[in-house]
């Protein structure tokens, strides 16, 4: 009787110091979150406040208050067009495509049970910018290039596994799924390519490089409402569906024993990340290595749990493109694209991830 009791009681110091763990977890688990959400603010402020027309906190506030309330109007008319047409539209694209792009690349290091995983691995970003080259060859405008570009990068996908499925017998197979977007990246890659040699070396050509480089600089209001759609209907299933990842990364025999159709929960989160990439590289061309990088620091910081992990690479992604933004337009007279930023910040720390090779991430 008294082994029993002894049993008894070490099964409840272990079940109470379980609860105590995971309380202790969650609570460092919505403090990280919280800091994370109120980073992301403090550096939309100083964002708002950056530029070639720099705008005092105390006017920029004034300002911001001024549509709610009515307050005497004391800043000329530029600040204000510079504030509100150009650098808040700015800003939240910086933050939708920074997210966006972090989101997915890290739901798709899940799926494919690989951390050297981008959202371009199924030819999105690449589909996007031959989609865009064609309509700027095209001279379609830019509402042009955003559909064209938007449509191309949801077709290479679709190609992709399509292929994929008609290759591997319908069994999903996650190698077959990888090698034939590696196959349709190149092919539309070669595409663009071939466009670029048929176009205006005077005109056309110069922006399309432009173009593919990646930026905001053309960004207006029009394209937040544009880019905001796609983006939320594909980040709404993601975060739903969040915690099955956790099950997937382990392999399809565990998922499928936990009753989960593999087949078609990897089918909704291609769908959605191919959604918000290929939205985000319409509207900001080739911003590569957010969607590697971003999900790395998410796990240095959260860990590998994607019921927490997503959203944190929601909101770093979007921190960290928007002070890379902020770099960009700042620190020379020319805006630096995107692109080559995001590459010179993001070749080094994979580096980094290649020399610690054997560390398991997901």
């Amino acid at each position: 009787m008294k082994n029993m009791n002894k049993i008894t009681l070490k099964a409840c110091r272990r079940i109470l110091l379980s609860s105590t763990h995971n309380i202790i977890n969650k609570k460092i688990e919505n403090s990280v979150m919280g800091i994370l959400v109120i980073l992301l603010i403090v550096v939309i402020f100083v964002s708002l406040t950056l530029g070639r027309y720099t705008i005092p906190l105390t006017q920029l506030i004034t300002m911001l208050v001024s549509k709610l309330l009515d307050f005497p109007v004391t800043w000329s008319k530029t600040v204000e067009i510079v504030l509100f047409n150009v650098r808040i539209p700015r800003i939240f694209a910086a933050i939708l495509v920074g997210g966006a792009l972090s989101a997915s690349g890290a739901t798709y290091q899940g799926l494919f049970k690989n951390p050297m995983v981008s959202p371009d691995i199924l030819g999105a970003s690449a589909g996007a910018g031959f989609g865009a080259a064609i309509a700027i060859l095209m001279s379609l405008g830019p509402i042009g290039i955003q559909i064209s570009a938007f449509l191309f990068g949801l077709g290479a996908v679709a190609t992709a596994y399509t292929m994929a499925t008609i290759i591997s017998r319908n069994n999903s197979a996650i190698l077959v799924l990888v090698l034939t977007g590696m196959v349709v990246s190149t092919m539309f890659s070669s595409f663009t390519s071939m466009v670029k040699y048929v176009a205006d070396p005077e005109s056309k050509l110069p922006a399309i490089t432009f173009w593919l480089m990646g930026g905001f600089s053309s960004i207006s209001k029009n394209d937040i409402v544009v880019l905001l759609i796609p983006i939320v209907i594909g980040l709404v299933p993601l975060i739903l569906l969040r915690w099955r990842l956790n099950v997937i990364s382990f392999g399809d025999e565990e998922a499928q024993a936990m009753g989960i159709d593999t087949k078609k929960i990897r089918l909704i989160f291609i769908i959605s990340s191919t959604l918000m990439t290929s939205a985000s590289v319409s509207v900001s061309g080739m911003v590569g290595w957010i969607g590697l990088v971003v999900p790395h620091i998410a796990r240095l910081i959260v860990g590998p749990n994607y019921k927490t992990l997503l959203p944190a690479s929601l909101l770093i992604g979007s921190t960290f493109l928007l002070l890379v933004d902020d770099i960009a337009r700042n620190i020379c007279t020319v805006e630096i694209p995107l692109g080559v930023l995001t590459s010179l910040i993001g070749a080094p720390f994979f580096f980094y991830l290649l020399a610690k090779g054997r560390r398991c991430w997901v």
